[in-house]
């Protein structure tokens, strides 16, 4: 007659069992096997425990043995299971991986699971399996651009360095323009949120003007000067500057960093500047807009308060980008660049050279 392994549990064990036993989060088959552990070290009989648990007697007896043998470890882990092999996987898995990523469908710019199977005459789960098994997922992209500016690194190199290493007695600010912000109305109310159900709105609406945000995050502090204008022309970025100059301390230097728009290299702008020398104007390298940290913040305002806004007017629209600004600047909070500019330039040695392999080829 057989006879069930004996369990004795020490204080660690007892308190990780019965942590997995009542979690809510642990699998449930786990939460299983340490019911039956906790029972049989009670002196519980495989018969009553699997009448309490509602599994099987070959079940109680199989995670007794296997908690006797390999403790916590030996019920957190799965033996392995048995059953053939994918042959047929395996024999056209080189095909399914080849096609996927050396060749285009004639009517369509990339493959799904039932395209392909139908071309290489296997099933659209086999596709799905080899996909899911070496992750290949041909109906997303990532854009990318890699900037052609001559000048790059060392425009890169003194951005980054105004990031890392400020000068003294000065302040930096990234400075931009967000143009043709639209005030969109919706043509039907939508439903508010509620539980089992999220929020909508129509998709279509109704136009009620632009405007464009002018913007300057100042790094230090992260305060942001912010106005409104219906243009983004040079006389518009030369009030901007004209308002940065105002709020801000008079003995201090301001180091402006910007983008490459004609408006910033007006010769009306270069004239102002010139007679007011405490403005240092940095430009980022050409298609390079992640260098400019007032972008980060663009991308907030327009997630938090524009995307999702119903504007009656366009004026309503200004209301609630000042409004916002306000709110920030009452608590502001600023961006902390980390990234180093040799560790920028190897990323960007590495996506050059695979593009040029792929135009030689």
């Amino acid at each position: 007659m057989k006879v069930a392994c004996s369990i004795t549990l020490d204080d660690r064990e007892r308190s990780v069992l019965e942590q997995k036993a009542r979690g809510r989060r642990t699998p449930a088959r786990l939460v299983t096997r340490a019911k039956i552990v906790l029972l049989a070290a009670q002196g519980w009989l495989n018969k009553d425990i699997a009448l309490e648990v509602g599994v099987g007697r070959d079940t109680v007896g199989r995670w007794r043995t296997r908690f006797v043998e390999g403790r916590l470890a030996g019920i957190e882990k799965d033996a392995p299971r048995g059953g053939r092999k994918p042959t047929k996987r395996n024999r056209v898995a080189r095909r399914i991986i080849e096609t996927t990523t050396s060749k285009k469908p004639e009517d369509a710019t990339h493959w799904s699971t039932r395209t392909l199977g139908e071309y290489l005459g296997v099933s659209r789960s086999m596709v799905q399996r080899v996909w899911k098994a070496n992750g290949l997922k041909p109906y997303r992209v990532k854009t990318f651009k890699l900037s052609n500016d001559k000048c790059f690194v060392e425009k890169m190199t003194d951005v980054i360095g105004l990031y890392l290493n400020p000068p003294e007695h000065a302040l930096v600010l990234c400075a931009d323009e967000k143009t043709s912000i639209q005030a969109l109305d919706r043509t039907q109310p939508g439903l508010p949120i509620k539980k089992g159900r999220c929020g909508t709105m129509t998709h279509d609406y109704k136009r009620n003007g632009t405007t464009t945000l002018f913007a300057a995050l100042e790094l230090a502090e992260g305060r942001l000067f912010g106005t409104c204008m219906k243009q983004h022309r040079h006389q518009e970025w030369l009030k901007f500057l004209r308002l940065i100059d105002r709020e801000t301390s008079s003995d201090v230097d301001l180091h402006l960093i910007v983008d490459n728009y004609a408006t910033h290299k007006h010769p009306n702008v270069k004239k102002w500047l010139e007679k007011h020398p405490r403005f240092h104007i940095h430009f980022t390298p050409t298609s390079s807009s992640w260098l400019n940290l007032v972008e980060r913040w663009f991308g907030l305002i327009t997630d938090k308060r524009i995307r999702r806004g119903v504007f009656k007017s366009e004026q309503d629209l200004i209301d609630a980008i000042m409004s916002y600004i306000e709110n920030h600047n009452a608590n502001p909070r600023t961006f902390i660049w980390t990234a180093k500019a040799e560790d920028i330039l190897e990323k960007i040695r590495r996506a050059r050279s695979i593009l040029d392999k792929m135009e030689t080829a």
